[in-house]
């Protein structure tokens, strides 16, 4: 009797065991998956770049990079051609109105050619920042193609950290006169580490200049 009960209870533990594994597995697993997301870090910064190609010819070979807010008002311009700001002397090109002719300054890019990153110009308000302002961030167009990237720690223009939310990252490229692509994606500072879904939109579908800017990316690390 004794031996028949015994055997009863080690026949219920052998046919319990797989079950008993099974439960263990998951549970372990559960506890790795959740574990995973808690360490997922959020992202520290936002990374845009894109493949630039120069275009022979006048009135191409501009682009700006910048952070707009959920109102549409900008942030932080991360990089502007250097013609688009400056304008460029030739001889005795006219000057700025007001301007002294000593002084040999270039009318503005943008007043000069209106085509240059429209966008951009309009949104920040260009006509209402200074020189200063705007060399802060101007930078020499590539003389050579190749990868261009750009950072945003989350802080607006004045360095300071900007308020957790939504935002929207903006790349515009004047491709010839008055063809232009605009790249546009909307995040959040609270997401985690990935891609940016990007939309593009381009005002000359047939424009022959598309490759000036391609692979455009928005990673956030």
């Amino acid at each position: 009797m004794m031996k028949k009960y015994f055997f009863t209870i080690f026949a219920a533990m052998l046919l319990g065991m797989p079950a008993a594994r099974a439960s263990l597995a998951c549970y372990q697993g559960d506890a790795r998956m959740a574990q995973g997301k808690k360490t997922q870090p959020k992202a520290k910064s936002l990374e845009v770049s894109f493949n630039y190609q120069k275009q022979a010819g006048p009135g191409s070979n501009q682009y700006a990079v910048w952070i707009e807010n959920e109102k549409g008002e900008v942030v932080k311009t991360l990089f502007v051609t250097s013609f688009t700001t400056k304008g460029r002397v030739r001889g005795n090109e006219r000057l700025r109105v007001g301007e002294q002719s000593s002084g040999m300054q270039p009318m503005r890019g943008y007043v000069e050619r209106p085509n240059c990153v429209p966008t951009w110009v309009k949104t920040v308000k260009a006509s209402d920042l200074s020189d200063q302002q705007l060399d802060a961030v101007t930078g020499a167009t590539p003389q050579a193609g190749g990868k261009q990237t750009f950072t945003w720690d989350f802080t607006d223009q004045q360095g300071k950290k900007v308020k957790q939310g939504k935002y929207r990252v903006m790349v515009e490229a004047t491709l010839y006169q008055a063809s232009d692509i605009i790249y546009s994606g909307t995040f959040s500072t609270q997401d985690k580490a990935g891609n940016v879904a990007l939309t593009s939109k381009l005002t000359e579908p047939k424009e022959s200049h598309q490759g000036m800017i391609t692979d455009v990316k928005a990673v956030l690390k």
